[in-house]
């Protein structure tokens, strides 16, 4: 086999590795809170959390970055300093990378040893980081938080790589909108707006401020063969020079048709509207040479095969 058929086959296999397994786990959440005068320096009046707000994600840093300043959408803004959390749910809600919104409770309302928990929290294998949120109340603009946890373990031998029950600290931080210094300061609105960093000095002192726990409960591992039916679609002729039909398409709910060159790039995609029993493409405009026609349908199965024009 040479170098030139032996990369024409890895393409193929990274084009069809969608195909593969991909896995969901469930998990128990919960945010148990440490508030007192002995790490905390004071306990001011009224001491409580906002809801605990977040989501699952696809990357890194999707929701919430340190060391960047708070988003001019004010959804941390609000959070930090008011204990808001609409316009934080609207900034998930519009962002693509993010899976789903997570919000809970705490109980019982004060601060100290307050506990809240998001029950059966589905994660898949596609969004597997998780950003949560909660404001230290009262105070200027200081939050708890824990930014893009990944809840992948990286051996699926071991609970189809996910996670087993573990727990992490949480500390608190500076959403950089307010310069109070203090649980109770007033309102000195900090502009422009500085980095999100943890409160390292008084009062908070750097000290954790909860604990967060992920208890694994279960985990799934779905396979997304391809179907019976679009494994039976004929691609004729091949070699081709003017055009190429692709029959036997009827019942296979087939959504496009993608030719791609050697080295991946989409050079076509022809989208089918009608259920017809074949299509007929015009390949006239590529140049001769080999290409990979992938064949994507509905439910999100393909196909991908060589195609030779000469």
């Amino acid at each position: 086999m040479n170098k030139t058929t032996s990369f024409i086959y890895l393409l193929l296999f990274l084009f069809n590795c969608s195909l593969f397994s991909q896995s969901t786990a469930n998990y128990t959440i919960t945010v148990s809170t440490i508030w007192n005068a002995g790490d905390h320096t004071s306990i001011p009046n009224d001491p409580h959390w906002s809801p605990l707000s977040g989501a699952t994600h696809k990357n890194m840093n999707d929701i919430l970055t340190f060391g960047a300043p708070a988003p001019l959408t004010d959804g941390i803004k609000d959070i930090a300093e008011r204990g808001v959390t609409s316009n934080f749910q609207s900034e998930i809600n519009g962002n693509s990378n993010a899976n789903q919104y997570l919000q809970a409770g705490f109980s019982p309302r004060q601060a100290e040893d307050s506990v809240a928990e998001l029950s059966s929290v589905t994660v898949s294998e596609d969004f597997p980081y998780i950003t949560l949120v909660s404001m230290v109340a009262p105070s200027p603009d200081w939050f708890i938080a824990v930014n893009s946890e990944n809840l992948r373990s990286g051996n699926p031998s071991v609970n189809n790589g996910w996670k087993a029950t573990f727990t992490i600290d949480m500390f608190a931080y500076d959403a950089g909108t307010d310069s109070g210094t203090d649980y109770e300061s007033g309102n000195s609105v900090t502009n422009p707006r500085e980095n999100i960093t943890m409160v390292s000095g008084a009062p908070i002192n750097g000290n954790k401020m909860g604990t967060i726990t992920f208890t694994y409960n279960s985990s799934t591992l779905s396979n997304s063969n391809i179907s019976e039916n679009i494994e039976n679609i004929r691609v004729f002729p091949n070699p081709a020079s003017d055009k190429i039909t692709i029959s036997n398409i009827q019942n296979t709910r087939l959504k496009n048709i993608e030719i791609f060159s050697i080295l991946g790039k989409l050079n076509h995609r022809f989208l089918v509207e009608n259920n017809y029993n074949k299509i007929d493409l015009n390949i006239s405009n590529l140049t001769s040479g080999i290409y990979l026609l992938k064949l994507n349908n509905e439910d999100g199965n393909s196909k991908t095969q060589k195609l030779i024009v000469r």
